[in-house]
């Protein structure tokens, strides 16, 4: 109990300040003789508190964001419904070869997305058009709604991947996008979380358990983390992907 507490922790803070606090969280429950599919459907449901503790410890940069908030709350609920319809439907390991990929793919426009971000802002504005409107480019709400259906079937890294496009389709501080992200995220882990409550077995106890240590983990997380620049930012969410893909990998 007290090392799914703590893992719970540590998995708030990461989500919070990062993501993929899922590959703390998952493996340990399967240490402990969770079966898989009860270990992801309570993990994802535990972990939702975690995210809106982390979302209110950034309330801050939230300011301003209704808009677009509820614009892509909206992809991420549909995404998070079809992710969880998909882990019924599918058999057990079928994202494992896309996975790593998608880890991959999210690392490399963190790296790339500024360089990405200012190439469209200067061919917008060598072709007339302005400022990017404040939702982003129309390509932004589908892909986070395919972010929201990687979450809703098992969610590792999704933070990270989420962050990698809200990056280059926004013109936004990371930390403001983040507590987009912590708030996109409680989303699609809460109504994937239903669903899992209703159709799958759930141990209860271990939802207690993750819930509560992230809820405190995702204090710390906001606390710290909504003070590091940009730059620094960007580099934890570099070292975590890595650090989660050779976890993943060696899993």
């Amino acid at each position: 109990m007290a090392a799914i507490l703590v893992a719970g922790g540590a998995a708030g803070a990461i989500n919070t300040v990062v993501g993929s606090g899922t590959l703390v969280t998952f493996p340990t429950l399967l240490a402990f003789g969770v079966p898989p599919i009860v270990a992801n459907a309570s993990n994802t449901i535990g972990l939702v508190p975690g995210s809106l503790s982390g979302a209110w410890g950034y309330r801050r940069e939230l300011a301003g964001q209704r808009a677009r908030i509820l614009r892509f709350a909206s992809a991420s609920v549909l995404g998070g419904v079809i992710g969880a319809v998909l882990l019924f439907a599918l058999p057990d390991g079928a994202f494992a070869a896309i996975v790593p990929a998608l880890i991959v793919l999210g690392l490399v426009l963190v790296v790339t997305g500024p360089r990405i971000s200012a190439a469209i802002a200067r061919r917008r504005e060598a072709r007339g058009l302005g400022e990017r409107p404040e939702h982003g480019p129309a390509w932004l709400w589908p892909v986070v709604a395919l972010c929201g259906v990687y979450g809703g079937y098992f969610g590792a890294a999704q933070g990270i991947i989420m962050m990698a496009f809200l990056g280059i389709g926004l013109d936004e501080t990371l930390q403001r996008l983040n507590a987009m992200k912590n708030l996109l995220v409680a989303l699609v882990n809460g109504i994937a979380g239903v669903l899992f409550a209703v159709f799958v077995d759930v141990d209860w106890l271990v939802v207690l358990l993750v819930g509560v240590g992230a809820v405190l983990g995702a204090q710390v997380g906001a606390r710290y983390g909504r003070r590091l620049p940009d730059g620094v930012l960007r580099g934890i969410i570099v070292v975590v992907g890595v650090v989660a893909l050779g976890v993943f990998l060696a899993g």
